[in-house]
């Protein structure tokens, strides 16, 4: 795809985004704070410099931390903070889109542009895309599957991962913040997850496809392989690459064991297994399943892991089909529209 064209698509997208999750109108003020360290953090600094001509714009790293601050200080609740960032912003020990929320403005964050590869930034793009009803039907549809859940199957071709347990509530990332006190976040977008009310009845086996590595990267080896889960640890993964043995290590240094906690339903469709890019926090939103590894989860709290350090590294299932209390909602890719009503719904396609 011609750069001429990526930029009119991130134009679109980005328009999207700001009309319809944050209804940007015009007495709201928009701050954009960028770099220039990636091309990819030029490319979408260009975009909304064009979608939002009246926008202040602040070269992070030609301005002082000062300089910065008192740029928000003079914003109003419910102003527009933009984050483009090729690494990740740092003005004191917090993160910048905490501090943001306190203020009670918007933000939507780019962060870690550099390790999109080139030849990746039109998956990048694709999955800026904002498709309200896909999102909103689907997100709030599993949300109430799931917090209404006895189990759930994650079911390979020839593995099978059973959780027999209620869910902790699940959590929305799908671009409606309705009745939420943060607006905004991480973007690109698409997610449900939640987290097993009781990590011991997690059993089974699963096959992996791709994992984040120690470079916070996406890792995905000639073949895929098997890890084998007993009572919420992984014990076991045969076949598996080096390079991932490395990463369990390397948590199992710090913790003992390897919990296995998050369970992620990703929904971005621009995102799958053949179409990836190398950040593993965008990637995350891969149509499809991923699993958490480590004690480390921010959103949910248990007394039997530690409030500070820890590991939480995303891993990806090579998922055939998935089960909610035995009806399917995943099938080879894609997800099913109202499957508990109607049993011959249509897939949402990648």
């Amino acid at each position: 795809m011609k750069t001429h064209s990526l930029n009119d698509l991130a134009q679109s997208h980005l328009r999207d985004i700001l009309n319809i999750v944050f209804r940007q109108t015009q007495d709201k003020h928009a701050l954009i704070v960028s770099d220039s360290q990636s091309a990819l953090s030029l490319l979408l600094t260009r975009a909304y410099r064009t979608v939002l001509p009246d926008a202040t714009v602040v070269d992070f790293d030609q301005s002082d931390p000062d300089a910065i601050l008192s740029q928000f200080d003079v914003l109003s609740p419910g102003d527009l903070v933009i984050l483009v960032q090729s690494a990740s912003f740092r003005l004191s020990k917090f993160r910048i889109r905490i501090e943001l929320f306190q203020r009670e403005l918007k933000v939507i964050e780019h962060p870690h542009l550099a390790r999109i590869q080139d030849t990746e930034f039109a998956v990048y793009i694709d999955a800026l895309a904002y498709d309200p009803t896909y999102y909103r039907t689907l997100g709030h549809q599993l949300k109430r599957q799931i917090a209404q859940a006895s189990g759930i199957n994650i079911i390979g071709t020839e593995t099978e991962l059973t959780y027999d347990t209620c869910f902790l509530d699940p959590k929305l990332n799908i671009g409606d913040y309705e009745g939420m006190k943060n607006i905004g976040g991480q973007f690109p977008i698409g997610e449900v997850f939640t987290e097993p009310q009781n990590l011991l009845r997690v059993n089974g086996e699963v096959t992996l496809f791709a994992f984040g590595d120690t470079r916070f990267r996406v890792n995905v080896p000639e073949k895929p392989f098997i890890a084998r889960i007993q009572e919420g640890i992984l014990v076991d993964c045969e076949g598996a690459p080096e390079s991932f043995q490395e990463v369990l290590n390397t948590i199992r240094k710090e913790e003992d064991v390897v919990w296995v906690r998050e369970l992620g339903f990703g929904l971005n469709r621009a995102l799958t297994q053949t179409q990836r890019v190398s950040d593993i926090g965008t990637y995350e939103r891969m149509c499809g399943i991923h699993l958490s590894l480590g004690g480390k989860h921010l959103q949910y709290k248990k007394p039997v892991f530690s409030k500070k350090g820890g590991f939480h590294v995303d891993v990806f299932a090579d998922a055939k089909r998935v089960e909610i209390d035995s009806v399917t909602v995943y099938t080879e890719g894609a997800y099913l529209l109202e499957c508990v009503n109607d049993p011959s719904s249509t897939p949402f396609s990648a």
